[in-house]
């Protein structure tokens, strides 16, 4: 797939349904249309602008959670005291 990083001159500037289309990236984003999904996602943004921007914001903004989010283990004295926390409501 190919990866413009601007505006086409082809691209229309609003989009005719952007709460569709966006739960559509999105899904895509989410691997859920892994099969059709590249192809209806190229088609959507060289065609449509706020499509375009939005996939690419919604892409940034994962990629920067997954990085930045890690597991971090948790204390045994904490889990601990929230077990008896739920056990012992007062």
């Amino acid at each position: 797939m190919e990866n413009n990083n601007g505006s086409s001159p082809d691209r229309k500037l609003q989009c005719s349904d952007v709460s569709k289309c966006f739960q559509l990236l999105e899904r895509i984003l989410d691997g859920e249309l892994v099969e059709e999904g590249e192809e209806i996602l190229q088609v959507k943004l060289d065609k449509c602008q706020p499509c375009f921007a939005h996939f690419h914001l919604e892409q940034a903004i994962r990629e920067v959670l997954k990085t930045k989010c890690t597991k971090q283990p948790l204390p045994d004295k904490l889990a601990e005291s929230i077990r008896q926390m739920i056990q012992d409501p007062r």
